[in-house]
């Protein structure tokens, strides 16, 4: 099903010496590209010394590193610094390219994006429900609704960014590769298909457990039965769409898999403590592109 975006993306222009010393918010966007313009070569920008992250939500992307190219889909991410040898566009077999990025800058932020390059490499698989991405939609809204005012809470921002960063590839990933591999092929099962009709006894199946087992499993390691963790993943995802897109909760509400707008409804108000509707409204508050400055 087509998703129709507007994009949201904003630059920071704030005085203080304490951002090029620990860590700046240089920009931070929402975008869906769909022209084969749109390329960015490190080695030809106007901009130094700063580190971009781009998580791919649809479509397809390329990101050439050195003499290494990649292709980016849903849920993968590449971090670069800028100036260096590497270039991002949106391929000519590619119709489209919707992604969020993160870019920062800073003595502590350089120091932290080598350690995660060295130990990583520049390109990675992230869930779009872990903590770095959740970051950035939530900085996002925060932005729109609030604006920022000066460069202490931009540079906030970026320093939490690249700690939740390395936290996920620290512990965040340690912590899932324990999981036994039953509950592991559950969450992989429920997210890559969560927008379909799926029931608690489709997410046994894969698991190869007894239902009862496997209940007792997934709630003692992931703190959630099946299908509470499948309905946070779902109303996670309806997130984006409330924040950004233009249409009808109807359409969000199948889009993530519920058979009932009525039913999203209530369940978002549960877990989110609002309408839909109500949510919406409350976010979409400030013009798109804005450079907030001091």
């Amino acid at each position: 099903m087509e998703k129709n975006f507007d994009y949201n993306s904003y630059g920071f222009i704030f005085k203080g010496e304490y951002q090029n010393s620990v860590a700046g918010l240089n920009s931070i966007g929402y975008e869906l590209q769909q022209t084969h313009n749109y390329q960015w070569n490190g080695l030809n920008r106007r901009e130094k010394d700063i580190f971009i992250f781009q998580y791919t939500l649809k479509g397809r992307g390329a990101i050439r590193v050195d003499n290494q190219t990649t292709y980016l889909e849903s849920g993968d991410a590449f971090f670069v610094h800028v100036p260096s040898n590497h270039k991002y566009y949106l391929p000519q077999d590619s119709t489209e390219w919707e992604f969020l990025y993160f870019t920062i800058y800073g003595d502590v932020a350089n120091q932290l994006f080598h350690q995660i390059i060295d130990t990583h490499g520049h390109i990675f698989n992230i869930s779009l429900h872990a903590e770095p991405i959740q970051y950035i939609l939530e900085t996002l809204e925060k932005i729109k609704t609030l604006g920022i005012n000066h460069g202490y809470i931009a540079s906030a921002y970026a320093y939490t960014f690249i700690m939740k960063f390395l936290e996920h590839f620290e512990h965040g990933c340690q912590q899932s590769n324990n999981y036994p591999l039953p509950i592991v092929k559950a969450i992989q099962f429920i997210e890559e298909n969560y927008r379909e009709d799926i029931t608690l006894d489709d997410i046994v199946v894969v698991s190869n457990l007894s239902k009862y087992h496997f209940t007792r499993q997934f709630r003692k390691y992931i703190n959630h039965t099946p299908i509470s963790y499948l309905t946070n993943i779902r109303i996670n995802n309806a997130l984006p769409f409330l924040s950004t897109n233009t249409k009808s909760v109807e359409w969000i509400a199948q889009e993530v898999g519920f058979q009932s707008s009525n039913y999203f409804s209530k369940v978002f108000k549960k877990i989110i403590g609002v309408s839909p509707n109500r949510y919406r409204k409350d976010t979409i508050t400030m013009s798109v592109n804005k450079i907030f400055t001091d």
